[in-house]
């Protein structure tokens, strides 16, 4: 850290977040002390700030978070840190074209993780030569030695396999780390250095059970006299400043033109999304996709056709993904969309819940939603995916049912902070939007209703037109339904809901193509909680589904215009 901080690194110690400074990621977030320590040392934060650690009034929290200025991502969750600062990497390398580089500190305790892997195999492919990670192979891991202890040739074998310069210092010492930091090859840096967890600490040092725990008052006094007795020079050391050629970017207020589809035309949620995308690449240079081998299917491929110096092919490691979007949108640089099966971001949860405690702006595109897509069958089918969204506390989470909606929730989520989700379909449905309809985060619309509505019914997606349908013959029989698309299901529009809830004489029937915990269902009875003389029934996938065609598989899980019609009938009996 003395090294990088007042010899390696460049950069403006009272402006953390200068485009122009070099980065660096705290990967072993547990280490923040040091990190708070290396700020005060720079001038930025007071010293005596250094004792609020972990205390509820401060700043300086157990593990880094972006309320510090100086922190870009939040770490702590191990093995994320090296994806991350790879994004920073690539936007510095290819949409930057700017000097500063970025630097990861990890543990060795963390590359056990497989996401370290995904992001090492990542660096390497796109020769991330900006981009040097250090790994402190110390040999403790938090309650046994890590796996390789001190073998620093394994770890070194395994870097160069991924196409990493890689040299292997005593990282203990000063002269051999400013020689490995100076060293650049036109591929990654990784830096392998063997250490001693509490080295110069007597009685502490290469030793068991001390991970997270502070010295007694007497130990800490005796270390600090040892650590005192070999300083040879006080001479204050200062940072050198960043070349500053990081061009100015402006990612405000995109606006697409009006979109071009006829009403009853049939296009997929999914392309139409794909369409948008590409739009909005003309719309601003700072629009940037990445997809997991998935872009022929979740038409991210229409935005690399048009725009193939801005697309990030991120092969199927949706982990890393998720982790090189969150670098990628760091310091406002980029607006960032990343797509793939909305059952494959299951894989990347926590990743998905880091994002949020980093503050990232993020937006994150899942096609292939539900028992609608078909023969692929249960392993490809997203019938989690609206739960997990919705628990994430900065996410925005649409479900656009026509190409309109689609293309308008891609200009929202472009323009909109915190992490924003964006759940596609396969199946072809109509629109049923005019091209100048107007839609709101929170603001649900009112697709088909009359005065003497009976019931209310909300769906999204296919489901919608499986109501629509239902609408249709219902009619023939004298009842009417009213129906609903929530069309962002975080935040739901409340007023809507209650208002229509109470002109159908409290009926409703929500209908999801999505499990029933954590979908709609549970999204609009938790709005209706209070509300007198409501009843909600929830039509949504009971248990593990299989392959078979579209409308096979809605009727078998009864979410189809049919068991639409039958649940109708019954609420109103």
């Amino acid at each position: 850290m003395s090294v990088l901080f007042f010899h390696t690194m460049r950069y403006k110690p009272q402006d953390p977040r200068n485009p122009n400074n070099d980065r660096f990621v705290m990967s072993k977030g547990h280490a923040a002390p040091i990190l708070y320590a290396a700020w005060a040392e720079a001038g930025f934060l007071p010293e005596s700030e250094l004792l609020n650690l972990r205390k509820i009034d401060s700043i300086l929290e157990g593990h880094p978070v972006p309320k510090q200025d100086f922190v870009d991502v939040a770490t702590g969750s191990l093995g994320q840190g090296l994806g991350a600062a790879a994004g920073m990497a690539y936007t510095g390398k290819y949409f930057d074209k700017a000097s500063y580089r970025t630097y990861c500190l990890l543990g060795d305790g963390e590359t056990s993780e497989g996401s370290v892997w995904e992001a090492m195999s990542f660096a390497g492919l796109y020769k991330l030569d900006n981009l040097t990670a250090i790994i402190d192979v110390n040999r403790l891991g938090q309650s046994d030695p890590a796996p390789l202890q001190h073998k620093v040739d394994i770890y070194q074998k395994r870097c160069e396999a991924f196409g990493w310069h890689t040299v292997v210092v005593d990282g203990h010492s000063v002269e051999e780390l400013c020689k490995a930091f100076s060293t650049v090859k036109n591929q990654p840096t990784a830096i392998i250095a063997k250490t001693f967890k509490g080295k110069g600490i007597t009685g502490v040092e290469d030793k068991e059970s001390w991970h997270g725990k502070p010295l007694p008052k007497d130990l800490a006094e005796q270390a600090i006299k040892e650590i005192e007795s070999k300083i040879q020079n006080n001479k204050k050391l200062t940072p050198a400043l960043p070349v500053e050629d990081a061009p100015i970017v402006n990612i405000k207020n995109i606006k697409l033109p009006p979109s071009n589809f006829k009403l009853g035309e049939k296009i997929a949620t999914r392309k139409a999304y794909g369409l948008a995308l590409a739009k909005l690449g003309h719309a601003n240079d700072r629009v940037v996709a990445l997809d997991g081998d998935t872009k022929n299917s979740t038409f991210s491929e229409l935005f690399k056709k048009e725009h193939p110096d801005r697309f990030i092919e991120c092969y199927i490691a949706e982990q890393n993904m998720v982790s090189v979007a969150v670098g990628c949108a760091t310091r406002d640089r980029t607006v960032t969309f990343a797509s793939a099966f909305a059952t494959f971001f299951t894989r990347a949860f926590d990743q998905i819940r880091m994002a949020a405690i980093s503050e990232s702006n993020i937006n994150l595109c899942g096609s292939h939603c539900g028992v609608s897509i078909g023969e692929d069958g249960a392993s490809q089918m997203g019938l989690e995916d609206l739960t997990m969204f919705r628990v994430v506390p900065t996410a925005t989470v649409f479900y656009p049912s026509d190409a309109v909606s689609a293309e308008k929730a891609v200009e929202l989520a472009a323009n909109t902070k915190g992490i924003c989700f964006i759940r596609t379909s396969r199946p072809e449905n109509a629109v049923i939007y005019n091209n100048n309809e107007e839609f709101k985060i929170g603001h649900a619309k009112v697709v088909h209703q009359c005065k003497d509505d009976q019931v209310t019914v909300i769906g999204a997606g296919v489901t919608l037109h499986e109501a629509l349908a239902a609408a249709e013959q219902l009619k023939k029989e004298k009842i009417n339904i009213r129906i609903i698309d929530p069309f962002t299901i975080k935040p739901l529009d409340r007023q809507t809901i209650i208002d229509s809830a109470k002109a159908t004489k409290g009926r409703v029937i929500t209908v999801e193509d999505h499990y029933h915990e954590g979908g709609i269902g549970e999204a609009v009875a938790a709005v209706l909680v209070g509300e007198p003389g409501i009843t909600v029934k929830s039509l949504a996938v009971s248990g593990v589904p299989r392959s078979g065609k579209p409308a096979e598989l809605l009727r078998m899980f009864a979410i189809d215009k049919i068991a639409i019609v039958e649940a109708v009938k019954k609420i109103i009996k």
